[in-house]
């Protein structure tokens, strides 16, 4: 039974399905593809199953075919120290090579980097393909876990997508996504949850932004927040400094960089639907279609659709350092690149930051704490938590819903569970409870759910009145404050 290692934080999961696709004692070889942008762990996670069942791990790199045929032919040299070394001429050898390293026992084979090598051998997974074959004798006789890791999330999705070759070859698919945000909270090391959700808002639960990339630098409280938004991200010569752009980069769908920064960019100052997106870019709302897939495929965009307006469709930066880039760094990048004025630009910002992200940052953390640790705190377990805008006639305007929580549909409609309002920076009152009461009386007299016994919620992380706690102790409202989003978290 492989243990995970002692210095690996979190990733339960993922360790656990790892080790079962590894240790599985069933004859014939397997296939496993793993996914994730960069810095999330992977190769962390991967390497360590090698040690633990003695498998072979090998690291591909940008190079000619030639070249990374000498380099695996090495690795193997290394691995298996056979009499003469290894030199394969082409990939099929290579793979029957890897499928004879599971002939006695279930081995682990990590070939990470996979896109690398399918770059310059496109024909590679349709290799893999025919030496998966069923009745292929070199398969049969193998207990090979072959594991193919990508970070380009757009090349790897397609792998087993479609008409791919290796569709319905695998038998493992597993994604290792950014840290939760209470599990970044964990992770960093904060006892303070406001502390934690400003951190989160700039550099959201990748791993590496936590250790290397920033030299263990955590800010120390909420008074060292500014300096270390300063020192940590700000400053060229912090490798944080362009990690934005290297997202981008690291892609390689994206090959018009000015047009995905362009669409980010709007979004990141507000515009979140088609029309705004390209009233921001210059260009026709159907001709985003493509940009704005490509970014989702990236797992960089997110893709909201509306709770109440089955026409209406948001997007949303999934990827908080890059909300974070657009919105604070991108317009003085000329100035930051020359290393003057950091501190003055930053203070110049921070209004910015808590307008432009703080806001929307903080309703998308009640959100994913609606969907994933309120439980049935409304009645009932969510399926969806999104946010929504609902028409109200007699005032001719549109009123938006920051959190709504919907439950499964046991009838003809389904449950709305909960709606709520969250104000990062606001203290909230009764105001603010008396527009949620408009709310649901206008969904009411909406059809799409049953709005019977919809609570109403009240997120802040700035406080409630006491004569809003007042209501919530009668029962008329539920408040959830920063402390509430982060119980159990520490």
């Amino acid at each position: 039974m492989m243990l995970k290692p002692t210095d690996m934080f979190d990733r339960d999961r993922e360790w656990s399905q790892l080790a079962d696709f590894v240790e599985n004692e069933r004859a014939g070889a397997t296939l496993g593809v793993v996914s994730g942008r960069r810095r999330q762990g992977k190769s962390f996670l991967l390497e360590a199953v090698c040690q633990q069942a003695g498998g072979f791990y090998f690291s591909a790199q940008e190079a000619t075919e030639a070249e990374s045929l000498a380099l695996v032919g090495t690795a193997l040299t290394r691995h298996l120290d056979p009499v003469a070394p290894i030199a394969p001429t082409d990939w099929p050898t290579v793979i029957d090579i890897l499928l004879r390293l599971g002939r006695e026992r279930p081995v682990p084979v990590v070939i990470d980097e996979f896109p690398y090598l399918a770059r310059v051998s496109p024909a590679l997974p349709s290799m893999i393909q025919a030496a998966y074959a069923p009745r292929r004798a070199e398969r049969t006789e193998s207990r090979t876990r072959l594991l193919l890791c990508g970070s380009a999330m757009s090349f790897m999705g397609k792998l087993l997508s479609g008409n791919a070759p290796l569709r319905g070859r695998a038998s493992l698919d597993l994604t290792v996504h950014t840290l939760d945000y209470r599990a970044a909270a964990r992770f960093w090391g904060f006892e303070d949850p406001r502390l934690a959700a400003l951190v989160h808002a700039v550099v959201g639960g990748t791993p590496a932004y936590r250790t290397d990339m920033i030299r263990h630098d955590v800010p120390r409280s909420l008074d060292d927040f500014d300096d270390w938004v300063v020192r940590a991200v700000l400053s060229p010569g912090s490798p944080m400094f362009l990690e934005a752009r290297y997202l981008l980069a690291e892609e390689p769908d994206l090959r018009d960089g000015a047009l995905y920064h362009s669409v980010l960019a709007a979004i990141a100052e507000g515009n979140t639907g088609r029309g705004g997106i390209a009233g921001h870019v210059g260009r026709k709302t159907n001709e985003l279609s493509h940009p704005l897939t490509v970014l989702e495929d990236a797992g960089l965009v997110v893709r909201e659709n509306d709770a109440f307006r089955a026409n209406r469709t948001d997007f949303r930066i999934n990827e908080p350092l890059l909300a974070f880039y657009h919105a604070i760094m991108r317009p003085f990048w000329s100035q930051l690149l020359h290393g003057s004025g950091t501190a003055r630009i930053w203070e110049r910002s921070r209004g910015r930051f808590a307008a432009n992200i703080l806001g929307t940052h903080f309703e998308r953390l009640c959100r994913e704490w609606a969907l994933h640790f309120a439980g049935d705190r409304f009645g009932d377990w969510p399926t969806q938590v999104t946010a929504g805008t609902i028409n109200d006639p007699a005032n001719r305007t549109t009123c938006e819903v920051d959190v709504a929580v919907i439950g499964h549909a046991n009838g003809a409609r389904p449950p709305l569970l909960a709606i709520g309002e969250a104000k990062w920076n606001e203290v909230m009152g009764l105001g603010h409870l008396e527009r949620l009461r408009r709310i649901r009386e206008l969904i009411r007299n909406n059809d799409k759910f049953d709005s019977t016994h919809t609570r109403l919620v009240c997120f802040s992380g700035g406080g409630f009145t006491s004569d809003l706690r007042e209501r919530a102790a009668e029962g008329e409202v539920d408040l959830v404050g920063l402390a509430d989003l982060y119980a159990g978290s520490q």
